[in-house]
């Protein structure tokens, strides 16, 4: 055979193998049903329609992204930062004119769960269609009765106009061919209920894997990682499996379940991100499906922790802890051990202890609020180092809390601090001291 033959012989394979899988995929993705009923909640989640939606809508934390910095609620009109550029959330409350006031149902579930508008446009996965697929038709029809019923708000906010070619929304079409799978959330029969239960609002309306899980090159979730951490908007949000030093395996359930409801326990305090998470969404849900998520999440594998101890870095750990003393420990006390409920623990952190020194470095450079909520209203503040420290104090100091009382993580470098002060660079209080 030629060697033009054997090319076309090739094409011709990969094209019917292509065509094969864009008709299977497309079939797939169309006949699905969504009419199994979820797993239930041991706890009270409402007795009507609107009262079970406004429950589903907390555990989604819907109000997050669709509402702007002092705008109304679920009105839309919040940047969502992406690396293909910033995607505007839409308005949801029930406006006929700007919102999703004449949405039929089916307009509504189709847009959640396949990523359509309703006029047939494709949307953007920064609204996490992708997961919302395990979502059962009963829980969305009672989630857009909830919505219904919020106040209508007529705005019509900021129009996504992302760069080309990523503007193209009919790209979305082979993006939702690689990457969305339509099909719904499925009991696993060998797991408890409970367990079932958390596994349903965790890859469900709970999206954990939206941040939890890191992305690939085209923003799709990359799940030979689940839920073993991914950066996000200079946070790390970190590993949140059974991984016994870098997730959650070491927790006990009630550790979980008070750092979900109140965003704190004698190990950490939720900030960034997760912060607003628990005063949002996860404050509000009740201790049984809580309960349910953290026996769900310790119960997955997670990463496999290669970290060894560091060497030959007696000097860095003896700066480090110079530094340590003078500046942390009236909070975080000399053994790392914080304040339950306050100042978070150091000793045995899973956030601090993962490869990336990201949220270290974030919060010696910028500070961080801690979450309030209503069962723990107190919430402690982190100052800035930033301004008083150098790069290379900084790096020192983060690498003696990473390996410190138990710790063990990589060296931070002077370059990894810098690369911090840079990205965020916007925060008025950062000013590098060795440039003055």
């Amino acid at each position: 055979m030629g060697v033009k033959k054997t090319i076309a012989s090739v094409v011709g394979v990969v094209a019917v193998v292509g065509l094969g899988f864009v008709g299977y995929k497309t079939w797939h993705n169309a006949h699905q049903t969504y009419s199994f009923q979820a797993p239930v909640s041991t706890g009270m989640t409402g007795q009507t329609a609107i009262e079970r939606g406004k429950y589903l809508a907390q555990a989604g934390d819907c109000v997050a992204c669709h509402t702007a910095p002092g705008g109304k609620p679920f009105a839309g009109g919040l940047g969502l930062s992406t690396p293909f550029g910033v995607i505007y959330a839409t308005n949801i409350t029930p406006d006929k004119d700007t919102g999703i006031g004449g949405w039929t149902d089916q307009q509504f579930m189709d847009a959640v769960r396949k990523g359509k508008g309703v006029h047939g446009e494709n949307l953007y996965p920064a609204m996490p269609y992708n997961v919302y697929t395990q979502v059962s038709d009963a829980d969305l029809k009672d989630l857009k009765a909830y919505l219904d019923s919020v106040p209508a708000v007529h705005y019509d906010g900021p129009k996504t106009d992302l760069p080309f070619p990523y503007n193209i929304r009919l790209m979305m079409f082979g993006w939702n061919l690689l990457f969305l799978d339509n099909a719904p959330f499925k009991a696993d029969p060998k797991q408890s209920d409970q367990w079932n239960r958390g596994a349903y609002l965790v890859e469900g309306l709970g999206h954990c894997t939206s941040c939890h899980t890191a992305k690939n090159l085209l923003g799709a979730d990359n799940f030979g990682v689940h839920l073993q951490g991914s950066q996000l908007e200079g946070w790390l949000a970190p590993e949140i499996t059974g991984n016994t030093r870098q997730g959650v395996g070491a927790w006990s359930n009630d550790e979980l379940v008070d750092y979900l409801k109140t965003g704190a326990n004698d190990k950490t305090v939720a900030a960034g991100p997760m912060a607003e998470a628990v005063h949002n969404s996860l404050q509000h849900l009740n201790k049984q499906d809580l309960t349910a998520i953290a026996v769900y999440l310790k119960s997955l594998p997670g990463s496999k922790d290669e970290t060894q101890t560091l060497v030959n870095t007696q000097d860095v750990m003896a700066r480090g802890k110079d530094i340590y003393l003078s500046n942390c420990a009236a909070c975080h006390q000399s053994n790392g051990e914080g304040v339950r409920n306050m100042v978070p623990a150091l000793k045995g952190n899973n956030a601090l202890q993962a490869e990336a020194p990201t949220n270290v470095l974030h919060v010696i450079m910028v500070g961080a609020q801690g979450a309030a909520t209503d069962s723990n209203p107190t919430s402690a503040a982190m100052p800035e180092f930033g301004w008083k420290l150098t790069d290379q104090q900084a790096a020192d100091v983060s690498t003696y809390v990473r390996n410190s009382w138990g710790n063990a993580a990589p060296l931070v470098t002077a370059e990894q601090a810098a690369d911090a002060r840079k990205l965020l660079k916007g925060d008025a209080a950062l000013q590098n001291p060795a440039t003055k």
